[in-house]
């Protein structure tokens, strides 16, 4: 049935003018639970599907989506998209190449150990509670927190080209957090990560890795510590060790940011602003330390292929070909 309702979408867009068409059909499952001093918090879990079509029709995009999965919508949306495409098309803009054609067919699912959502309820709340215990043994905490979330998401797409793939991603996070107050100051620890959790592309496996209730203890001990602890030195010269998270984070600022594509090509101006790394400078520009290199590559079964090209082909993972680099500014 999704199959089908791909193929509906595309035949209708290309009988009806598009250059270009591609249609997204993606199914979320998420589950989160969140434990706070002994006591559960929040329990959640939610499923949504929808789709998404995509159009070009002359020099303009037009998209238009929907939750219902029907032949009839998927005409309503594909016309919706062909609308916004023509009306857009009224304001002049560059002409858009979209380089050669995305072909690609193939099924990729998140190697897993453990389907998170084949664990019972009870052995998740379980393991929340049983580090949350570790961390309740020390003194002088005033808050613990432990959390676990979930996704299992199942994407199709499929374009007027001939691609058609399919990908099954899995994603476990969790992470504790102790926050001790005390001579005029809040400190806190967290494990394994912070910004609330850690997140990676695995199963329960992972989570299970962690060893949080194993860790609870150590993590509240440091965040009554750090209470006392005498300040940082100022007005020295010294070697400074980063934690490896901290090494993520600053290359996730300094590296991830600037390569991503929308704001390579001037598309995209958030909060975390444009890109210093435009086109004109790949494969000529280095910046930061001679002594760090960092190479992002993906790519398919093919091998390796230069960035140009990468407009289109920046839908699912499994289609992307390209090879960039940049040195750290560490």
């Amino acid at each position: 049935m999704e199959e089908d309702l791909l193929n509906h979408a595309l035949n209708l867009a290309n009988l009806r003018g598009a250059r270009y068409a591609d249609v997204r059909l993606v199914h979320n499952r998420t589950e989160s639970i969140a434990v706070k001093d002994g006591v559960v918090e929040t329990l959640s879990s939610s499923e949504s599907t929808g789709f998404g079509v995509r159009v070009l029709v002359g020099n303009a995009w037009g998209f238009a989506s929907s939750r219902e999965l029907t032949s009839g919508e998927a005409d309503r949306v594909t016309d919706l998209a062909l609308h916004i495409a023509r009306a857009s098309a009224r304001v002049g803009g560059e002409p858009i190449d979209l380089g050669p054609s995305v072909v690609s067919q193939g099924i990729y699912r998140t190697p897993i150990h453990i389907d998170p959502f084949s664990v019972s309820m009870e052995d998740k709340i379980g393991l929340l509670l049983r580090a949350d215990a570790e961390m309740a043994g020390v003194v002088g905490l005033r808050t613990r927190r432990g959390n676990l979330t979930f996704i299992q998401e199942d994407r199709r797409f499929a374009n007027n080209e001939g691609a058609l793939t399919q990908q099954t991603i899995f994603e476990a996070g969790g992470g504790i957090q102790a926050v001790a107050v005390g001579n005029g100051e809040v400190q806190s620890r967290s494990y394994p990560t912070s910004f609330g959790r850690q997140q990676v592309t695995a199963g329960w496996e992972a989570v299970l890795d962690w060893d949080l209730p194993g860790n609870a203890r150590r993590i509240a001990s440091e965040a009554v510590a750090l209470l006392t602890a005498d300040p940082c030195p100022s007005n020295l010269t010294t070697t400074l060790i980063l934690g490896g998270d901290q090494v993520a984070l600053q290359v996730h600022e300094s590296c991830g940011h600037p390569i991503e594509l929308d704001r390579v090509f001037g598309s995209e101006a958030a909060y975390a602003g444009t890109s210093f790394l435009t086109p004109d400078k790949l494969d000529t520009f280095h910046y930061g330390s001679a002594i760090v290199n960092l190479t992002a590559r993906v790519c398919d079964h093919s091998g390796w292929a230069p960035l140009a090209g990468m407009t289109k082909a920046c839908q699912p993972n499994l289609h992307l070909s390209s090879k960039m680099a940049c040195s750290s500014v560490i």
